[in-house]
């Protein structure tokens, strides 16, 4: 029996047309995230998913195929769809098929009590058929194509003229019903628009549906309990598994009252007009909520597709990228009230940014440096600061932000939420410069809360990502020393030990290797003209009061009017930077040796700046670096770069940098 902390969700059972697409990758990952949220909020989850297996379409692909259409059903279903959702760590607690007998014997227990109370007639029928639909369509339906031709969405031909005897369903005569139901239920279709769509179709007349075939001519479906010449339609067959599945397992069919179901906004009215009155006509309740979720486009913005170029390859992409990260790029990139682009350069980008810089190299840091200062025992908090109590509330209120985010459907805010906690951790590291105050015995205390603070405000982190993030946010735990500990999404603090033995590891989240691009032309490059051989005699460089070595400029300026090509400025490679150390150059007044931190990447760069700065109140800083400047050396230092800064006339000098919490590494343009 259901009980009252259970969540039941739901994805589309898939259509066993071909191999899945992105747009099947996302909405299983969505809904796998949904699930997984519930459960850390201590839902009791019951997630489902499966495949729709019968069905005109499914018989002539398997005789072109040369099998049966049971066999092409078992390959499609058992290998393609359930092999990758498990590659991708789909959390589901069933899998249904339609063809299995306890999908088949629900459906025609419902179809035989929909008969009796008489809502379903035969009749001859003649229309326009999509079979890509697999069902009546109307003219109002039809798109006209760049050909001049009009089809169903979605359809590569045309639709034909039909005409046959069916059983109808009494569709329509439930219609008032369902319209003042959706005026009555603001939230039972989200987002809103969709519902405002449904809404729209619910003003004209929706007809009756046509729920059989002949079976001399579509013998590949559930036969009708008091009809054996005919099999149910598709739709009447597939939408019934959200009972069937439960049923299964010994639940009450209510329990479809209290479900969400995940579906592609292509699938809309299936859902929002045929299932809501085959439900009232059945005597059971409407679902709890249905989450439409739009498309996702290729990169540049355009549709994807196979005759396009530019569809991406689920299996190329799991067998090239790790899962976590494209889990994590697609939620966070795509929303579902709006056609999301996604791409390899997306994905790399969120991979780089976020999941490489901002968490994996806090872990790396924080494991790191207690082992280094504490010999890997994680340390107890003594000298609590406003600061400490800043993060421990900011950690205390996360769960109920990221949950709230969730049931609004608003999962990319929910992960933005999460990883804003992590870039102020990331700041606090920074500003309270654990590296120094391993210097000097007096801080040690203090140094002690700063690592404890850094570990523990990475567990919560872990927690809030792990529905995005599953396998990485238990591999983070474990090289904080956690083991596979499970936790809820709750508001607490202080839950990692202090003695703790962090464990450390590989890198959370290694950064791909840069591609070899291709030349795009055969020409024979260039031969530069011959120079004068650099003297080896090395000059001492004069330095500006704004920063750092003066080098010859990569592209001189032109003597006639100052002014630089476009091409020009793109050679200079500006990067932002964060200073992780900063010292005093020995024997030099004007001098400072500083650590940047650019991506993955460590530089020094020695800046005529000591004037204006103490080095440590630099530490902490973003700063723009020019990446790509040849290095010099200053004082026995080799500077890798310049910092960038600006001096009024009154003497005053300043770093450049930005406002934003911009990743280091991220590119200036």
């Amino acid at each position: 029996m259901a009980q009252q902390n259970d969540f039941f969700i739901t994805t589309a059972i898939d259509y066993l047309t071909g191999p899945p697409h992105v747009g099947h990758v996302y909405e299983k990952i969505l809904t796998d995230a949904i699930a997984r949220y519930m459960r850390l909020a201590g839902r009791n989850v019951h997630f489902l998913t499966g495949t729709d297996e019968h069905g005109e379409r499914i018989v002539k692909l398997a005789a072109q195929a040369g099998v049966t259409p049971q066999a092409f059903a078992d390959n499609l279903s058992n290998n393609a769809f359930r092999g990758l959702w498990d590659r991708l760590g789909l959390s589901y607690d069933d899998f249904i098929r339609t063809t299995e007998g306890r999908h088949k014997r629900y459906v025609q227990e419902v179809l035989q009590r929909v008969y009796d109370a008489g809502d379903i007639y035969f009749a001859e029928y003649e229309g326009l058929y999509s079979l890509g639909a697999e069902r009546y369509v109307t003219e109002k339906e039809l798109v006209e194509g760049p050909d001049g031709v009009r089809r169903y969405p979605g359809d590569k031909d045309p639709p034909e003229m039909r005409r046959e005897a069916n059983y109808f369903f009494r569709m329509e005569k439930y219609q008032a019903w369902l319209l003042e139901y959706l005026q009555q239920n603001p939230g039972l279709i989200q987002p809103a628009g969709y519902r405002n769509e449904v809404l729209e179709m619910l003003k004209e007349p929706i007809g009756d549906l046509s729920i059989s075939r002949p079976k001399s001519r579509v013998p590949w479906g559930i036969e009708l309990p008091w009809d054996a010449d005919h099999v149910t339609y598709v739709w009447f067959d597939a939408l019934l598994n959200y009972v069937s599945a439960p049923v299964s397992h010994g639940q009450p069919e209510s329990v479809i009252g209290e479900t969400w179901h995940v579906i592609g906004k292509d699938i809309l009215k299936p859902h929002a007009v045929f299932w809501p009155t085959m439900l009232k006509a059945a005597g059971l309740p409407l679902y709890r909520r249905l989450v439409v979720h739009s498309h996702i486009l290729a990169e540049d913005g355009r549709k994807m597709g196979k005759s396009l170029g530019n569809a991406i390859d689920p299996e190329k992409l799991v067998a090239e990228h790790p899962v976590d990260a494209i889990r994590y790029a697609l939620l966070r990139e795509a929303t579902l009230s709006a056609d999301s682009p996604f791409g390899e350069g997306i994905l790399t980008a969120r991979l780089n940014s976020d999941l490489a810089n901002d968490l994996g190299n806090l872990l790396s840091r924080t494991v790191s440096m207690i082992q280094k200062y504490r010999g890997g025992a994680l340390p107890a908090a003594s000298e609590i600061t406003g600061r400490e109590k800043q993060i421990e509330a900011a950690a205390r209120a996360l769960p109920g932000e990221v949950l709230k985010l969730v049931d609004e459907l608003k999962i990319n805010m929910a992960i933005d939420a999460a990883m804003n906690f992590v870039r102020d951790l990331n700041r606090y590291i920074a500003e309270s410069a654990p590296w120094n105050l391993a210097k000097s015995e007096d801080t040690q205390k203090r140094l002690d809360t700063v690592l404890y603070t850094a570990a523990e405000g990475l567990r919560v982190a872990s927690v809030a990502l792990e529905a995005v993030i599953p396998s990485k946010a238990r591999e983070l735990r474990a090289q904080l020393g956690l083991g596979q500990q499970p936790y809820l999404l709750e508001p607490a603090w202080g839950l990692t030990p202090a003695g703790t033995r962090v464990v450390g590891g590989p890198i959370l989240f290694p950064k791909p290797e840069p591609k070899e691009e291709t030349p795009k032309t055969t020409e024979k490059p260039t031969v530069p003209t011959p120079q004068k051989k650099e003297q080896k005699k090395e000059k001492r460089p004069v330095m500006e009061k704004a920063a750092a070595p003066v080098t010859p400029s990569p592209s001189p300026i032109p003597a006639d009017d100052g002014l630089i090509s476009i091409e020009d400025f793109a050679r200079v490679d500006l990067r932002i930077a964060e200073v992780i150390a900063c010292e005093a150059v020995e024997k030099a007044d004007k001098l400072l040796k500083l650590t940047l931190k650019m991506g993955d990447e460590t530089r020094t760069v020695v800046s005529g700046i000591r004037r204006w700065f103490e080095p440590d109140a630099l530490v902490g800083r973003r700063v723009v670096l020019v990446a790509n400047l040849k290095p010099a050396k200053l004082r026995g230092i080799e500077s890798q770069g310049m910092i960038l800064a600006a001096e009024d006339d009154q003497g005053n000098l300043d770093l450049v940098g930005t406002r934003l919490d911009l990743p280091t590494g991220t590119k200036v343009r």
